[in-house]
């Protein structure tokens, strides 16, 4: 997955924004909340949050690592895409976004057209 191919898919889930953090990263939201966020420099990766269940898991797979700031609140980055189908990846950046989404306020999430 490049990056026009994980802007065209995050944009395609409803409410998101997307814009550029500490310089060199885009970072796609809802509600203002993070759930993807993606190196525009070299080494490309990819970060999301994984449910507690997941993360030991994916943190030890080859191509993924905790997200460096993040793997208190259970992210972790693709530092290997070829390792990662695009199918898979759209499954987790998916389920990050359900779990960002769901832990919004009953009133933004209403505001937000989500419910």
């Amino acid at each position: 997955m490049n990056i026009e191919a994980l802007q065209s898919f995050c944009k395609s889930l409803p409410a998101v924004t997307e814009d550029i953090k500490w310089d060199n990263d885009l970072c796609f939201c809802v509600g203002r909340k993070m759930f993807c966020v993606a190196s525009l420099e070299a080494p490309f990766r990819i970060s999301f949050k994984v449910p507690d269940e997941e993360f030991d898991e994916l943190s030890v797979r080859d191509g993924f690592i905790p997200a460096p700031y993040m793997a208190r609140a259970k992210w972790v980055s693709v530092t290997n895409l070829s390792r990662v189908k695009q199918k898979e990846l759209e499954h987790f950046i998916s389920q990050s976004y359900t779990l960002i989404r769901q832990k919004l306020t009953k009133k933004l999430r209403k505001e937000l057209g989500l419910e």
